[in-house]
């Protein structure tokens, strides 16, 4: 009985990420060192469009809206801003990103998405914000793997920016492979009782 109306609309269970999303021309720099990296070292590119995670969560579809109208009003009070990047990072010893250099105007959005949590907890795991904002390269690498490419990647440079002026929420049910799109949050530098106001609506 409990497998019938888990199968009904909005008893469903979808996985979120929150993300901040760099332009196109940027976002093909970074597809091309996925894919040097890839074909150096023998390795599987991260899937996906790059970009800068900010939350990720699990909850049943139907609590959707509720927090799409929570992360509006966070955006309309977020003041657009630069993400600088630089070089390159690791996570000893399964993955190598590149990094986010303007670290505090990521950390303060993510503060304030972190308003929403109660909303995003569900019995299958609690939300997961992010502390150390950074663009994922390969991820699961072999500690033999990962010696080889990080020893090459540690002395290499990168640079490269982008305004982040919106974030992205986006949504993959059980049955699907990849994430779509649900909606992009413009960022809108709205004084507080304005925000306030629309919690109203």
């Amino acid at each position: 009985m409990q497998d019938q109306w888990m199968k009904l609309p909005g008893y469903r269970y979808a996985d979120y990420l929150l993300v901040l999303s760099p332009h196109q021309d940027l976002r093909n720099r970074i597809n091309g060192v996925r894919k040097e990296l890839s074909e150096a070292y023998q390795i599987p590119a991260t899937g996906g469009k790059p970009h800068v995670l900010l939350a990720t969560f699990t909850v049943w579809e139907m609590m959707e809206e509720k927090i799409l109208n929570r992360l509006k009003v966070v955006a309309m009070g977020t003041t657009p801003f630069k993400v600088m990047l630089k070089d390159f990072g690791s996570f000893p010893t399964h993955s190598i990103y590149i990094n986010v250099t303007t670290k505090i105007p990521v950390q303060e959005l993510v503060r304030q998405i972190r308003s929403a949590q109660r909303l995003m907890k569900s019995v299958e795991k609690d939300p997961y914000f992010v502390t150390a904002p950074h663009i994922p390269l390969v991820r699961k690498l072999s500690a033999s793997q990962y010696d080889k490419a990080w020893l090459e990647y540690s002395h290499k440079h990168f640079t490269g920016s982008f305004i982040a002026d919106g974030m992205l929420l986006l949504k993959k049910r059980s049955d699907e492979k990849n994430y779509q799109i649900v909606q992009r949050l413009e960022f809108m530098n709205l004084p507080v009782n304005t925000r306030q106001g629309a919690l109203f609506l």
